[in-house]
């Protein structure tokens, strides 16, 4: 039961890993940038979320709403002020400005709401599922982050695959000249994928303080970076891969900590990504793509 309630745990953290990589991947594979910010648009989020349920005696529900309406606008702003000049600049210089935004989102959150830790209000009814005869208990939380995980990785392969929209996104991923001549607006295209990765990013800072009700400028960094880490592990631009990494360094992650050690956890997430991309680049379900010069 033990090694059960581990594992369970590990999907879960690996589930908020998992839907902060979807923004990462997304972003990644329509636009070829990385967005180091991400991270703290989680942070952001969260913040929202918790001086509306906190302070201004909101419905979770209305600021789980608010916190993603504040950063899909956010996300499109980071993109249009940040990432649009830099369209055809390289690559270094997109990482580069993305860690700047990153640094200016963290020192303007010590400016808002200081750096003293906030506990995180619970967006979860307080209480545990018990399967076993008690001898296993899962909290609701968990199974409220598992279930929204599945849910918006199935509504975004729909939405990829069958939409309009979603098809104009995979046309901009493949060759961005050729869809604009096609009659695709390519720019508002790539907004449209920042709204929806820092929409996520909300959902998930969400999910993460409600799991470790800790909340201060910094929360998002070291997520953001292991969600990073976990869209490269399972194929960076593939959905399924992004949900698959997520979940697989969640459930590392966890045992690690449970079974070796707490202060090393970190640094065995790192040591099997750096072998499973020795073994295979493109990570467990990306494609290697040949480029013809």
């Amino acid at each position: 039961m033990t090694f059960l309630s581990f594992l369970i745990s590990g999907i879960s953290l690996g589930s908020i890993y998992a839907i902060i990589a979807l923004g990462y991947t997304m972003v990644y594979g329509i636009a070829k940038m990385l967005n180091f910010a991400h991270g703290d648009v989680i942070m952001v989020g969260a913040y929202i979320c918790f001086y509306a349920t906190s302070r201004f005696e909101l419905p979770a529900v209305v600021g789980v709403i608010l916190a993603v309406i504040v950063c899909t606008i956010l996300g499109i702003v980071i993109e249009r002020l940040a990432y649009k000049p830099l369209r055809a600049a390289p690559i270094l210089a997109v990482l580069i400005t993305a860690i700047g935004v990153s640094y200016f989102l963290q020192n303007a959150a010590l400016l808002l709401w200081s750096s003293n830790p906030k506990v995180f209000p619970p967006v979860v009814a307080n209480g545990n599922l018990s399967l076993f005869d008690g001898q296993l208990t899962i909290p609701y939380v968990t199974l409220v982050t598992i279930l929204a995980c599945v849910v918006i990785m199935i509504a975004l392969v729909w939405f990829t695959g069958k939409t309009k929209m979603g098809k104009a996104m995979r046309a901009c991923s493949e060759d961005k000249g050729a869809a604009q001549l096609m009659g695709i607006n390519v720019n508002g295209t790539i907004s449209l994928t920042f709204a929806i990765g820092s929409g996520l990013a909300a959902i998930a800072g969400v999910l993460l303080c409600s799991a470790y009700p800790t909340l201060v400028p910094t929360t998002g960094a070291m997520p953001g970076i292991k969600a990073f880490t976990a869209a490269v592990f399972g194929g960076i631009g593939s959905i399924p891969g992004a949900m698959v990494g997520g979940i697989l360094l969640g459930i590392i992650e966890i045992f690690a900590k449970a079974y070796i050690s707490t202060q090393l956890s970190d640094a065995i997430v790192f040591a099997v990504l750096i072998i499973v991309l020795i073994v295979k680049p493109a990570g467990l379900l990306g494609k290697q793509i040949r480029e013809k010069v």
